[in-house]
């Protein structure tokens, strides 16, 4: 018998419990006023605590787990379209392994390759693919599972029903990947591999075996920053989950204690939706934590602090949402809160509303920043100096010191191709004064530290090239033109690309104090005594997810950003 159940919050141990819906015919054998021993919210007065389904809306279930298959074919036509024109032979691509800890027979959880999985669909270990350009042929090759093995580990897709899970040509076992490989190939042609330990061991090759480790990688990721159709549908489904647990997480805020709370609610939710994956560790910080970027250790009491910042975001079959709200940890807004979360608010709205074909997502970083300026002259934290002074000097990388937002796919911060979204291949990424730290995990693929020489940089470009601040004067297209032909061009939004934009104000005061309170011709621009008002704030963030339509824009997020929406859910009347 199927058992209906819901999944409940119970107040009076602020824990998560199954609350179990029995038949109408089960009800009527069971003793009169008895209730379920598997339902602790029950218990006591009786009063029934809420369930996942009163924070609002959840996804439509049917919608939201209906089968598409996965366009393979579309994708691997994509990446052929971007290889050179003479490319000839096989692509050849390797799946994930499962993988130890060192000394241990446990391991992480399964990941795959996303290049892989981006021309597969396959989301399991142990297998490969073939494409043959010539032919216009595409084969997965899975592992065959040894019924021993299903004892132990459970079963994997047959052939059958991979076939009818991705539109490949074939699917075959792979343990006749190589033989493969050796007879399809004719003299001259290559096989094209992401890295040089991934090319095939080949036993009997016909003639000098050509490996191409350089056409592939660019290819692939060219064609993966826009996005087909099921791509779309699958961030969509990812922020329909995520946006629906992060309004789990606020209407639950003022009963919490601890930012771990906040980080079980959203994880918990995300799983009782089938979201089983994080697309990034979840952050929940609060206080002067929300100033740290990238912090995890979701441990640290919510009060007696103002903001709590969660970034937080789970995946759909494999594909990534990223949500950032901040939220007031009393129920209630203060003056100098209320100011700096409004200001953040401001940059998000007009670079969203500034979304669309042909804008050069540079010049959207530049508009958050003369925003942020704005607004911290208003209040008094910024003073001595007008907006153009201050950006000029790139003083505000102080209080936004990162790039207003990335690419979202099959990873977090997914490929952005042969251009960089908002950094050109010049851009500087390391630490001001040449700091280094094992702690320190940027590159030029995740989250970008824009410093303030960088920012100046930025802006006298604009200056000198004309350029008005929407992305597309003719000064911006001529410096786009000239830098593409120098090979790193900041890159212009497409229709299908899906991004986000996420400003934020910070107030890191060890960031501050060392690299722009210490340094004169920053420290002019900065009123120390207003600044003191700011410190416990930490910082606030908001992050969406924005899909680039024909003539415009799509918000995939629908998670409460207006201080009286957010209010309305922390404190229902």
């Amino acid at each position: 018998m199927e058992v209906d159940h819901d999944l409940v919050m119970v107040d009076e141990f602020d824990a998560l419990a199954i609350e179990v819906k029995l038949p109408k015919a089960h009800k009527k054998n069971s003793s009169s006023g008895s209730s379920s021993p598997t339902s602790p919210a029950t218990r006591g007065n009786n009063k029934r605590s809420a369930s996942w389904t009163d924070y609002g809306t959840p996804p439509n279930a049917a919608w939201l787990h209906e089968k598409i298959k996965f366009p393979a074919k579309t994708h691997v036509t994509k990446v052929a379209s971007k290889l050179p024109p003479t490319a000839n032979g096989i692509i050849y691509l390797p799946g994930a392994e499962d993988k130890y800890y060192e000394d241990s027979d446990q391991g992480p959880a399964f990941r795959q390759r996303r290049h892989f999985y981006y021309l597969t669909g396959a989301n399991f270990p142990g297998c490969a693919v073939t494409y043959d350009l010539h032919k216009d042929h595409l084969i997965l090759w899975i592992p065959y599972t040894d019924p021993r093995t299903i004892l132990w580990y459970g079963r994997t897709p047959t052939l059958e029903e991979v076939r009818a899970s991705t539109d490949v040509d074939e699917v075959r076992y792979v343990a006749g990947v190589n033989r493969y490989i050796c007879a399809s190939l004719t003299p001259g042609a290559s096989i094209y591999v992401l890295h040089p330990d991934q090319a095939p061991q080949l036993e009997s090759p016909k003639g000098v075996v050509q490996i191409d480790t350089h056409s592939l990688r660019p290819a692939i990721e060219n064609a993966r920053v826009v996005k087909t159709d099921y791509e779309i549908a699958q961030i969509r489904r990812a922020n329909a989950v995520s946006s629906a647990a992060h309004r789990a997480a606020l209407s639950r805020l003022s009963r919490l204690g601890n930012e771990r709370e906040l980080e079980a609610i959203f994880a918990g939710y995300c799983i009782a939706q089938g979201a089983h994956t994080q697309a990034y560790p979840i952050i929940a910080g609060a206080g002067p934590a929300a100033s740290t970027l990238h912090y995890d250790s979701n441990n640290a009491p919510l009060k007696p602090h103002q903001f709590v910042v969660l970034d937080a975001g789970c995946e759909w079959n494999c594909y990534a949402s990223d949500i950032t709200r901040t939220y007031p940890i009393p129920g209630s807004f203060s003056a100098e809160a209320n100011a700096i979360y409004n200001a953040v608010l401001r940059m998000q709205r007009e670079c969203v509303e500034k979304i669309k074909p042909g804008v050069v997502y540079s010049s959207l970083h530049l508009h958050a920043c003369k925003v942020a300026i704005e607004e911290l002259l208003r209040l008094g934290i910024l003073h001595n100096g007008t907006k153009e002074e201050i950006l000029a000097k790139g003083t505000i990388a102080g209080f936004f010191p990162h790039g207003l937002g990335h690419h979202v796919g099959l990873e977090v911060h997914d490929v952005s191709g042969r251009e960089r979204l908002l950094l050109d291949s010049k851009g500087s990424l390391g630490l001001a004064g040449g700091v280094k730290s094992a702690r320190c995990r940027l590159s030029p693929s995740k989250r970008e530290l824009v410093l303030p020489e960088t920012l100046a940089v930025m802006f006298r470009d604009e200056m000198k090239e004309g350029g008005g601040g929407d992305g597309q004067g003719k000064g911006v297209v001529q410096m786009q033109k000239a830098k593409r032909s120098a090979g790193g061009g900041r890159q212009r939004l497409e229709e299908g690309m899906v991004v986000t934009v996420e400003p934020g104000i910070y107030f890191c005061k060890e960031y501050l104090r060392a690299y722009f309170l210490d340094v004169p011709y920053h420290a002019h621009f900065i009123n120390k005594k207003a600044l003191e008002q700011y410190w416990d704030l930490g910082g606030v963030r908001i992050e969406d997810d924005i899909l680039v339509t024909k003539t415009g824009y799509e918000n995939l997020t629908d998670v409460p950003r207006e201080i009286e929406e957010v209010l309305k859910v922390m404190n229902p009347s």
